[in-house]
């Protein structure tokens, strides 16, 4: 298997996007599978290098990489060194980073044997569900799209009243992160950026327009982004697929570090239930 890590693409938001590949190079065109990481992710989270030598060992170009502004550095893309970048991430950003890397690969002479253009699919954990049920609205690039654990609107996730108030006045507040233990800045530019792109960043009014195949995976435990929000999507889109992983939690019960040479059983559901539905959609 060739796996090549940490490649830097040139982004638009002037950070690099530290970027991953896994694939078999037999030089026959695969599938491609690009993975963007949730809030406080990174690409190497968990079992996530699991997660893409499966994909790859099962005929998928997998692709997965850092979002500019995730607070990881090019030297360092695990956890957070770079807490400034973190603060002045933003939605927005993280579609036009996703951009980039959809059309790196559609120019990348390196890998035009290993891959067919012809069919990208988006997966997204958490946050990174919303970014591509976005994105698939936007990009005719995209043929197929998977949310796991995804969310269903940004709205209802920044501050509210007295915490809102606090934060436009401060023009940051902090988030603890309770494995590394940092307090992790967001600035009010955020907030900003979401007002002036609202019509960019409507989950809903994207999935109600989505004219591709679409997969929504959730875990009936997921405590961080309850099922509802699946129910909503697939509600929105009746066309769309929905499959409950009992048992599983917002993470498919994989936690960081993941030192086992093994994935979880859920996470083992949500790689062949992803596998079936892309190979069907064809």
């Amino acid at each position: 298997m060739e796996i090549i890590k940490n490649i830097k693409i040139e982004g638009v938001h002037t950070k690099p996007i530290v970027t991953d590949v896994f694939y078999k190079e037999h030089h026959q065109s695969k599938k491609v599978i690009i993975f963007c990481h949730g809030y406080k992710g990174f690409k190497d989270w968990g079992a996530w290098n699991l997660m893409a030598e499966a994909f790859a060992n099962l005929g998928f170009f997998f692709i997965k990489f850092n979002f500019s502004h995730n607070g990881g550095i090019p030297e360092q893309p695990i956890d957070f060194p770079d807490l400034e970048a973190f603060g002045n991430n933003n939605y927005s950003k993280e579609l036009d980073d996703l951009g980039s890397v959809i059309d790196w690969i559609s120019k990348n002479s390196t890998y035009a044997n290993e891959i067919d253009l012809n069919d990208i699919s988006l997966i997204g954990h958490s946050r990174g569900g919303g970014i591509v049920l976005l994105k698939s609205k936007e990009d005719l690039r995209v043929k197929k799209v998977i949310t796991l654990a995804g969310v269903s609107d940004y709205k209802s996730r920044f501050p509210k009243k007295e915490k809102f108030e606090k934060w436009k006045e401060k023009q940051v507040y902090f988030v603890k992160n309770g494995r590394t233990h940092q307090k992790m800045p967001h600035f009010f530019q955020f907030y900003k950026d979401f007002e002036k792109n609202k019509k960019r960043l409507d989950i809903e009014k994207a999935v109600q327009n989505l004219q591709i195949p679409q997969l929504i995976i959730h875990g009936n435990n997921d405590t961080s982004v309850l099922i509802k929000e699946a129910e909503n999507l697939h509600k929105w889109n009746p066309k769309s697929e929905f499959k409950n992983i009992k048992n599983a939690d917002h993470v498919f019960n994989i936690f960081h570090p993941w030192k086992e040479k093994t994935i979880s059983k859920e996470l083992g559901e949500v790689i062949n239930s992803a596998t079936i539905f892309l190979n069907k959609c064809s």
